[in-house]
């Protein structure tokens, strides 16, 4: 057996119908092992061996073109009236209306009526034929088997004239259907061309430009202003702005200058830059983005995965219903054998699964399109599902609703030692401590030009502080959890803390020996947004918001109580906050945790929609993640779950209204009022009907 995996791009696919069976003819290749049909990005992996002659051989059924993943495919958009099958439906067209005149004048009964009639069905309907009558052979029964039966039965009975409708109405369903699946499938394409495929390099003294393929990382790339970045890349001189809203969906440009990362398919503006590339052309941002989208749109939904399976035996069940229709009330009911036969091959038609069977996906790949267009990568239908359903959101603290760049506001002095010294000396342990507070401490000792002192002996004491010896003095400085530990605080000093953590600040204590020589408070500004987001998702219907961090209970309190949120748990370690996801999934259901998905990874596996922000800086966040926000802020979250939600109902309305609108036909068989245009009516203005609600989610915004 072969090992060889290639993926690769499809022209012309046009129903999940075509796919299901495309995807059959393909396994019947010898050569070939197993095949992925991803019918939402038009893609198809192939384990094996197989021409691309092979597989277009094995999708001639459906005129479907295959080209290698990589290769560029310049589209020609052909106009309607050139494409073949719009061609001969218009011709059947024509010869239809020409068939209903000569049956008016002639009667319908006329030599001259029926040739009309039959020519009419003939053109129409060749490929359906070509499928059908192929699929019948085999027993195999689809959509365009039932629509075979239907009009080869119509035509037996002497109903020309109902057959040729039947068949132009179902192409103009068909086209429909094709229309719509590229509609959707545009929001890929549209991601694909955000990144120019060529960019000017420079190697040496030498500037030229090249196809993206050929850049090596370590490559200088120049960027003029006005043009898109090509690579992902890191500036090396020069600054601008640039437009990031193909990545983020953030319209402010951001200001880049030395050292700063840039993102292949942003904008940019002003300046001239020169940037290093960092990432071959498959691993940039947007390329992960791509990639990611389509893995999402080939993974059915739950709902999705319920309509497969119901119309697996939905369309053998109408066949049965349909034949007894047509047998029991003549043979032991005295009805007339025409009458019943027309009423059963209505029953056919009008119980097609096609506007069924699309009512999912066309929403679904339309809703991860758009958010991707917005800055939002959902990483599968379930997800999107799981998100419309949600009922509480938990907030990591530090990063997430507060900036993540905390700032030293006080520094308190508690003995003769100054403000300076107790800087100093903080910083100078300080320096060699990870925690983003002590950065902070570190900071703010650079601004005021402080000289830091040597130091012996460092001890970092998790989640407690450090401690570390100067001039044979043993110092500590940590949180005031850690100093009660060692000695007692003054009743005054405990005051301080306290009204200084009601601020919504941490505290760190300055100890050397037994004397607590000063305080150094921080506080890490909430973001300007945060108050505007936690406000709409309780608009959206949110009924809990809770924060979780590691932080003391004061603080957190003052900072959820500026933030109206519903709840607050602090002093938290990992394992607590994994504790608390599943205890509120037990008590509420749905649970999505936020986060920078690196520190948050394990709460956010265990909640029902992990949501990472700042997905265009780290790859963990968007691997960690079962949703990645790009922009590294909160401002899409609303509109993440208002798409979720939106594409929920409409689900539900499509699957509903398919349902429902066969319901009333099926039942109009009773009386015998359902005619065979009727059931095509019915059938295609389903498809139709559940498109155009589906693609609504292109323009949904919040």
């Amino acid at each position: 057996m072969s090992s060889d995996k290639n993926v690769y791009r499809l022209q012309g696919l046009s129903c999940t119908n075509c796919a299901a069976k495309f995807e059959k003819n393909i396994r019947e290749i010898k050569t070939v092992d197993d095949v992925q049909l991803n019918f939402g990005a038009s893609k198809i992996t192939v384990l094996g061996d197989a021409s691309v002659e092979q597989l277009e051989k094995a999708g001639a059924f459906d005129g479907i073109k295959v080209y290698p993943e990589k290769q560029r495919i310049v589209e020609v958009k052909e106009p309607f009236w050139k494409k073949r099958e719009n061609q001969t439906t218009v011709v059947s067209l024509f010869l239809l209306i020409l068939g209903y005149i000569a049956s008016f004048y002639k009667g319908e009964e006329s030599i001259l009526a029926i040739v009309l009639f039959a020519s009419a069905i003939l053109v129409g309907g060749y490929s359906l034929f070509k499928v059908g009558l192929v699929n019948l052979t085999k027993l195999q029964f689809d959509m365009n088997t039932l629509m075979t039966i239907a009009v080869i039965g119509a035509a037996i009975i002497g109903e020309w004239g109902e057959g040729a409708l039947v068949v132009f109405l179902f192409a103009i369903s068909e086209a429909l259907e094709g229309y719509s699946m590229d509609k959707a499938r545009n929001s890929i394409r549209s991601l694909m061309d955000i990144a120019p495929s060529t960019a000017t390099i420079r190697r040496g003294n030498n500037e030229f430009e090249i196809d993206v393929n050929d850049i090596l990382i370590n490559d200088i790339m120049i960027i003029k202003p006005g043009q898109k970045i090509a690579m992902d890349g890191e500036v090396v001189k020069g600054d601008s702005s640039i437009n990031q809203a193909a990545i983020t969906g953030e319209s402010v440009p951001v200001h880049k200058t030395l050292g700063n990362e840039v993102f292949a398919g942003t904008i940019n503006e002003e300046g001239s830059l020169e940037v290093r590339v960092t990432k071959r052309v498959e691993d940039t941002t947007i390329a992960k983005i791509i990639h990611l989208v389509e893995e999402a749109q080939a993974e059915k939904a739950p709902s999705q995965q319920f309509v497969d399976k119901f119309a697996k035996y939905y369309t053998p069940a109408i066949l049965i219903i349909s034949l007894l229709i047509v047998v029991v009330p003549p043979l032991f009911f005295g009805g007339v054998w025409n009458e019943w036969i027309y009423r059963g091959l209505a029953v056919l038609v009008v119980g097609c699964p096609c506007a069924l069977v699309i009512s999912t996906p066309v929403a679904i790949v339309t809703a991860i399109g758009n958010a991707a267009r917005n800055g939002v990568l959902i990483k599968g239908g379930i997800h999107l599902e799981e998100t419309g359903r949600l009922k509480v959101v938990a907030f990591d603290k530090t990063g997430t609703l507060t900036q993540g760049t905390p700032e030293v506001t006080d520094i308190v002095q508690l003995t003769d030692m100054s403000t300076d010294e107790i800087l100093r000396i903080s910083a100078s342990i300080e320096k060699f401590s990870q925690h983003p507070l002590a950065s902070a401490i570190i900071r703010d000792a650079e601004k005021q030009n402080l000289k830091l002192v040597p130091i012996d002996d460092f001890q970092s004491i998790t989640g407690k502080g450090a401690k570390a010896t100067i001039n044979n003095d043993l110092v500590h400085i940590g949180s005031p959890n850690m100093f009660r530990e060692l000695l007692s605080l003054p009743e005054q000093y405990e005051h301080q803390i306290e009204t200084l953590q009601k601020e919504g600040k941490t505290v760190m204590l300055l100890g050397i020996g037994n004397d607590v020589k000063g305080l150094i408070a921080v506080a890490d500004q909430v973001r300007q947004s945060s108050l505007t987001i936690i406000q709409k998702l309780y608009q959206l219907g949110i009924q809990k918001t809770i924060m979780l961090t590691g932080d003391n209970l004061a603080t957190a309190t003052a900072i959820g109580s500026q933030l109206s949120l519903s709840e607050v748990k602090a002093e938290l370690m990992p394992q607590d906050k994994l504790d608390t996801i599943k205890s509120l999934r037990n008590q509420y259901g749905n649970v999505a945790m936020v986060g920078d998905g690196v520190n948050d990874a394990p709460a956010l596996a265990s909640a029902t929609v992990g949501i990472a922000m700042g997905g265009a800086g780290t790859d963990t966040a968007l691997e960690t993640a079962d949703i990645a926000l790009m922009a590294d802020d909160l401002e899409k979250l609303p509109y993440t779950i208002s798409l979720s939600r939106k594409t929920l109902n409409i689900i539900l309305q499509n699957v509903s209204f398919a349902l429902g609108l066969k319901l009333i036909a099926l039942l109009l068989i009773i009386p015998g009022w359902l005619t065979l245009w009727m059931a095509i009516f019915a059938d295609m203005g389903a498809t139709v009907i559940v498109v155009l609600n589906s693609l609504r989610l292109m323009r949904s915004k919040y």
